[in-house]
């Protein structure tokens, strides 16, 4: 039987990349992107899943949470601005996410259990830049976040992995890298390079595809070793 699943943020960069992988599988994807509603609005969520329900047949194996925004708050920005900016940094990046995963926790238990896939970012534990604390405080909550879920749900056969990319060569590694100089932070990663999309794309879909259950609550970097735990 075909694995039914929901991603988000499916129309570029990491998102298009794991739409791709899935191609050469037994999977029927349900991609969602930026023209299916915008996660500042807490309507979309509960409306995406809904919409996915219904093209799936009212099944869902697994979900994944690809979709986030990368916005810099500089410190010297009005408050009013800067808070404006955090919050829509974490309703996007964590709240939206948070809703997906509650909705898909609460349709696993009464099935036979699925898998939620995390893709949170190296930010997570390594910090980011002074104008993206609010980047690296959404991932890090991503991450804590999929470890109590696998905590709270294995038992219930409920798997949750989270992804954690370095730079990636997406649209927004690209602004970030010309907008701090590439060179000096590529020195940062001993691999040499940053991670092509479709390398982020295969732990993906082992996650949600092959992972041994004992490996739930796990987070896989991809980093080029930029950051090692």
């Amino acid at each position: 039987m075909a694995i039914n699943i929901l991603l988000t943020g499916a129309t570029r960069g990491i998102g298009a990349a794991i739409a791709a992988r899935f191609t050469r599988e037994d999977v029927n994807l349900v991609g969602t992107g930026s023209a299916d509603g915008d996660f500042a609005d807490p309507a979309t969520p509960p409306r995406l899943w809904a919409n996915a329900l219904a093209r799936l047949d009212g099944r869902i194996d697994v979900l994944i949470n690809n979709a986030g925004v990368f916005e810099a708050a500089p410190m010297d920005l009005p408050d009013s601005d800067w808070s404006a900016s955090w919050n829509h940094t974490m309703q996007v990046n964590l709240t939206a996410s948070a809703e997906l995963c509650r909705l898909a926790v609460r349709h696993f238990l009464g099935r036979t259990g699925g898998r939620i896939v995390n893709i949170a970012s190296r930010a997570a534990y390594r910090g980011d830049s002074p104008d993206h604390w609010h980047y690296a405080a959404s991932k890090a909550g991503m991450v804590a976040m999929t470890k109590t879920i696998a905590r709270g749900y294995a038992a219930r056969d409920i798997l949750a992995f989270a992804i954690c990319p370095g730079f990636t060569m997406t649209g927004m590694a690209e602004d970030y890298l010309s907008s701090r100089g590439g060179a000096q932070l590529l020195a940062d990663i001993p691999l040499g390079r940053v991670a092509d999309p479709a390398e982020v794309a295969e732990v993906a879909a082992f996650a949600a595809l092959t992972a041994p259950p004992s490996m739930t609550g796990a987070i896989l970097d991809v980093n080029g070793a930029s950051y090692v735990r």
